[in-house]
């Protein structure tokens, strides 16, 4: 049958009219997508430092930081052999390295010399000898070195490839414990190395302990003869346990902790005697209180600052474990004890300026107690107690180093309030409240700080006393529910499927902000970095109407390819915070949640910088919220430093990180141009 000619044309007109509109829509749907411009790139610090999209900074900003960028430090490492002087870390270059000082207000004699900062410095007991730590380009994987302060000279005594730390020297000296994943990568194992086969490394190290899962195992101390070792096994915050090791026979006996009693564990060490040890519990309690055990399976501790409902934080002892101090978390601040192991008497120092306390350690004869001291106008230092005869006593504080700040007055830095504010759920939310001079209302910047099993405290902080001198704004910093310091019920609060729960708080902070006269809830913007950096991400995903600005620094933005891919010797610890990635169930709630998956909810302009050689959180996670941000048509500045890992460590790395943020806040905060 033949087609009339008149048929063919009405045809080919109707498919000419079908192929016409669908051109048109698929115009119009192109047309409609945010165009995305073409990216401005840049770098810096011997192209070190990559910038994308994040105009030149202004020579202004640069010197008005300047002051502010050259604030330094002297944290207390360790004492020397004679007890004469002391080692401190401190930075007169681009990164951290240790010093010497050998009197009050003495010079710091800079001894190692390194590109990358040293850490983990410990000194041989019975000797002159240093260990300390350090990585490359900040990707943790930390080897060991042997430091002769004597002649300047160290060699590393690991294999270069694994990641090593927690050094445990023996009583004597001749040996150290040490974690390693040398085995296979993955596992957290301890192993021991006789310091005299040091320089025949990598075959000097023994594998005393291989770890059964993923959880982190690692030495705490020797007993006297050398033969045992305390062991630390964590599973996560709220689970850790401790194990004796019998270093003949390789086995283990679980002393603390457990499936049967899940709670958190950490071994200070074996007593005077060698019958028990000391070690920190939250066993049947809020909060981890000091305790003391027989070294018997089975036995019940003997809790010991029952009467302190706060947080011991850790304790040191003297050499010949007659003496000791510990320290204890009340409400964000340090309160230092001195104890008597006999008598299990202690006494609270008196004297000590209000702030926090970090490193502490006798003196090879125990007679003065060495510790870094910071305080929210002042930056770590270098102190050192007198002790009186009775473990109980003690005489003046003396100041040993004097940090430079820039030539800032330190008078004028601002001590923040410990203000409180209710959630969503009646819980009441501890914050930090930094104010400038005057009335307000100032634009606010929000802190959330990383971990999340980590606490907001006052320390000094000369990110934030330059942000209340030049921009003007106030900063108040939360501890939401999950962070540490209020007890382990607190702790959990946010777990696995709660995880929003601690982002509600956010909410619940910002409607706060609209409640204070001296606050203007028209202009916040949220900070943070890591676990804090979800946090910014998330808060931008449900709270974007109510924000200006957000920096988001090496942060998670999906849970699902973060499990994925930070590294191996940390998967399982993380699984245990935030949940199982290959549980059905827990992978869709991740995905529900993650911020990459809600892009489309974010309309903040957003600060994004991450470091490239971050083990933790990878470079990953930053390019694809970028990525999307950008895909979006959303206002996205982009930094990565190509040497730098978890957080930027080195100064010039820093000072174009803070001058980034500064004008980032003037303009999309402050309106500024």
């Amino acid at each position: 049958m033949k087609t009339s000619p008149n048929k063919t044309r009405e045809d080919k007109d109707e498919t000419m009219m079908r192929i016409a509109a669908f051109l048109c829509s698929l115009l119009i749907a192109v047309l409609a997508q945010p165009v995305q411009a073409e990216v401005e790139r840049r770098t810096l610090n011997d192209g070190n430092l990559i910038l994308e999209d994040i105009p030149a900074i202004p020579q202004t900003i640069v010197d008005d930081l300047n002051r502010y960028q050259n604030v330094r430090s002297a944290s207390f490492l360790d004492w020397t052999a004679d007890g004469e002087s002391l080692y401190v870390s401190t930075r007169f270059g681009e990164v951290e390295q240790i010093h010497r000082v050998d009197m009050p207000g003495g010079a710091r004699h800079q001894l190692t010399f390194f590109d990358e900062p040293v850490s983990q410095v410990s000194r041989q007991p019975e000797g002159p000898h240093l260990i300390f730590a350090m990585d490359a380009g900040g990707n943790e994987f930390s080897q060991l070195f042997l430091f002769d302060p004597l002649v300047s000279r160290s060699r590393m005594i690991t294999d270069g490839e694994s990641r090593n730390g927690g050094v445990v020297w023996s009583r004597d000296g001749e040996r150290i414990a040490f974690q390693s994943t040398r085995r296979n990568g993955a596992s957290n194992d301890v192993w021991m190395m006789p310091l005299d086969q040091a320089d025949s490394e990598p075959e000097a190290a023994r594998l005393v302990l291989a770890a059964p899962d993923g959880t982190w195992w690692g030495p705490a101390d020797f007993d006297e003869p050398g033969e045992r070792l305390l062991i630390l096994n964590y599973v996560s915050i709220t689970d850790s346990r401790i194990h004796l090791l019998d270093l003949d026979s390789g086995e283990t006996t679980l002393l603390a902790g457990g499936d049967d009693d899940p709670s958190s564990n950490w071994p200070l060490g074996f007593d005077h005697a060698g019958e028990g040890y000391w070690f920190i519990t939250d066993r049947g309690g809020e909060f981890k209180q000091l305790a003391w055990q027989p070294l018997e399976p089975g036995a019940e501790p003997v809790i010991v600052t029952a009467d302190i409902p706060w947080d011991v934080e850790g304790m040191t002892f003297s050499k010949d474990r007659r003496r000791a101090v510990f320290a204890v978390n009340e409400d964000g601040l340090s309160r230092l004890y001195l104890l008597d192991p006999a008598s299990r008497e202690y006494r609270a120092v008196g004297g000590i300026p209000t702030g926090l306390v970090g490193s502490v350690g006798f003196s090879p004869d125990g007679s003065r107690l060495a510790m870094t001291l910071n305080t929210p106008q002042t930056p770590s230092d270098t102190f050192v107690l007198a002790l009186g005869e009775d473990p109980l006593t003690h005489g003046e504080l003396t100041r040993w180093t004097h940090s430079e700040v820039g030539g800032l007055d330190t008078d004028t830095f601002v001590e923040p309030e410990l203000a409180r504010f209710e959630s969503f759920d009646g819980l009441s939310v501890p914050a930090w409240v930094y104010k400038p001079e005057g009335e307000g209302p100032f634009p606010v910047v929000v802190s959330i700080h990383g971990g999340p099993e980590s606490q907001a405290r006052p320390a000094f902080s000369s990110t934030y006393q330059m942000w209340l001198a030049k921009l003007g704004v106030a900063v108040v910093v939360p501890n939401v529910r999950g962070s540490a310091g209020y007890g382990k019920s607190y702790l959990a609060m946010d777990n696995a499927f709660n995880r929003e729960d601690s982002v509600r708080d956010i909410g619940a902070l910002l409607a706060w902000i609209d409640t204070r006269p001296d606050l203007d809830a028209d202009r916040v913007a949220v900070f943070g970095g890591s676990y804090g950096g979800y946090m910014v991400l998330a808060s931008a995903v449900h709270y974007s109407d109510r924000l200006k600005a957000a920096v988001d620094i090496v942060g998670i933005s999906s849970f699902v390819t973060f499990l994925e891919n930070t590294e191996d010797y940390r998967r399982d610890l993380r699984r245990v915070e935030y949940g199982d990635e290959r549980d059905p169930e827990m992978r869709a709630h991740l995905e529900k949640i993650s911020p990459l998956n809600n892009v489309e909810k974010i309309a903040v302009p957003m600060l994004v910088v991450q470091g490239e050689n971050d083990p933790r959180v990878p470079v990953t996670e930053a390019e694809q919220i970028v990525e999307a941000l950008r895909e979006k048509g959303e206002t996205v500045w982009y930094m990565n430093a190509l040497n730098e890992g978890h957080g930027y460590r080195r100064k010039e790395n820093r000072d174009v990180y803070q001058q980034a943020v500064v004008l980032f806040f003037r303009r999309h905060l402050l309106d500024q141009g």
